[in-house]
């Protein structure tokens, strides 16, 4: 399949157009279901866009998310920058078989293996390098020096092309190279190929330390920027009647390329692409850790956004399939006023769950100042009221008003992060606050219990890589 095409001058790109779920096939009342039961099943749903026939059909984020705002979106950043490997692959400025090590002379071994040898952008793209899994995973990309030196330097066990080990390093040996070739980081390099002709602003991907942008996470952008990257797939890689990605590169990228196994109801064993997995169903998709997804339908020509904080990310794609695909219809259905405005007030009342309490604090709390000593959340100092409380983050004094009726912005909780929180008193001992770090999949369950002059604080975090573990310690009052 030929790969190149000329690059048109194009426009920016507005938002999505809008639809009734009738009009393109779709039941308002399967739809409600569908919110009911991901609501029901998963806790930290943060937001869900349909689109079908190209116009959104459902769209709703569980406050605090917002529309406005953008999610982290982990390994989901893997599918934009296998787009860029195509856009550089047609632009002949790389290829499918370049050897990865002709792209790092100074950073390769003095003496590469056969197998390093023989590693191509290709291997890269499909994760199928030839490295053993506990070997690739011990790359650090925080305060690590060179990535690619640490990469380049792992054993190659196996011939390339012939043992798939998911991994992020890969993706950023990719983002490496683009910038090795370019002089600009993905973001810059996409900038006007990618995010200004579909109208995505402002997207921000986390660097390492020698200024690459990460490219297998890192990525922040808002639910329709991941709707509209889906339908640009959808539609082969043309928008707006221009020539984004080569037709071929998207045919090659969202197929079966390399094999990770051979259970039919499991939709991580459906075949890998370059940077896309495949689903049951013959779907495919783009996902992140904790339920960031772009699920993309070629034949029922629909595009499903969702950002989450959940660690069963399954469930979500089960109840995808399980529940909506039978819903789409390939003709308009009639419509029901009373479904459709159901459906509208449902997704324009969604909130994520709050910590309420109606109790009163005990007498004495209220005004009691504690100190802490060194501990994972670096918290120093604690000041009590009623209706609010004072920490001190990492030297910084935050303000936390709470109610258990909703949620409240709080500004940044630590530099650089944006929160809502929600909370009451659960006891007439016992404060518990809902910390939701509204650009990330993190929301945190922070429960302080006073007993005389002690606060005992236990917090845990909705997801976590490694489980959900738990912090507990206590201060004194002052």
């Amino acid at each position: 399949m030929a790969l190149s095409m000329s690059i048109a001058s194009v426009g920016v790109a507005a938002d999505l157009p809008r639809s009734t779920p009738e009009a393109q096939g779709i039941s308002s009342a399967g739809l409600l279901k569908l919110v009911n039961t991901l609501e029901q099943r998963i806790d930290h749903v943060h937001s869900i866009m349909i689109v079908r026939h190209g116009k959104v059909v459902a769209e709703g984020w569980w406050t605090p998310y917002a529309a406005n705002k953008p999610h982290e979106l982990y390994s989901l950043s893997k599918s934009f920058a296998s787009s860029a490997i195509g856009m550089l692959i047609a632009e002949g400025k790389i290829s499918l078989d370049d050897p990865v090590i002709k792209h790092f002379p100074t950073e390769a071994p003095a003496n590469p293996s056969d197998n390093l040898k023989a590693m191509r952008i290709r291997d890269l793209l499909c994760m199928s390098t030839g490295q053993h899994g506990d070997e690739v995973d011990k790359v650090k990309f925080l305060n690590s020096g060179s990535i690619a030196k640490q990469f380049l330097a792992l054993p190659v066990a196996h011939k390339p092309g012939t043992l798939f080990y998911y991994n992020t390093a890969a993706t950023y040996m990719l983002s490496a190279i683009a910038q090795k070739v370019t002089g600009l980081t993905l973001t810059q390099y996409l900038t006007p190929r990618l995010f200004e002709p579909l109208g995505i602003k402002n997207p921000k991907w986390n660097q390492d330390e020698q200024g690459v942008d990460l490219g297998g996470f890192g990525l922040n952008i808002t639910t329709e920027d991941i709707a509209k990257f889906g339908q640009l797939y959808l539609q082969r890689g043309e928008w707006n009647g221009q020539r984004l990605l080569p037709s071929a590169w998207v045919d090659l990228a969202t197929s079966k390329q390399a094999s990770n196994g051979s259970n039919p109801n499991s939709d991580w064993d459906q075949g890998y692409g370059y940077q896309f997995w495949r689903c049951r169903g013959g779907f495919y998709r783009g996902d992140g850790a904790f339920g960031q997804y772009c699920i993309v339908m070629p034949e029922q020509d629909t595009v499903v956004a969702i950002t989450s904080g959940t660690n069963d990310m399954g469930t979500i794609m089960s109840i995808l399939w399980d529940q909506f695909v039978p819903e789409l219809r390939a003709g308009k259905l009639p419509t029901s006023e009373a479904d459709h405005q159901a459906l509208v007030q449902k997704l324009g009342s969604l909130v994520l769950p709050l910590a309420k309490g109606s109790a009163k604090p005990a007498a004495g709390v209220v005004g009691k100042k504690f100190s802490f000593d060194s501990n994972v959340l670096n918290y120093s100092d604690l000041s009590v009221g009623e209706n609010a409380v004072k920490l001190t983050i990492g030297g910084k004094v935050r303000e936390i008003a709470f109610s258990g009726t909703k949620w409240t912005d709080i500004g940044e909780i630590i530099d650089n992060v944006k929160a809502s929180v929600s909370g009451g008193w659960t006891a007439s001992d016992t404060l518990t606050l809902k910390i939701a770090n509204h650009e990330t999949p993190y929301v945190q369950t922070l429960t302080l219990k006073f007993s005389g002059n002690q606060v005992t604080v236990d917090s845990q975090f909705n997801v976590s890589f490694g489980g959900n573990p738990k912090a507990t310690f206590t201060g004194v009052a002052k």
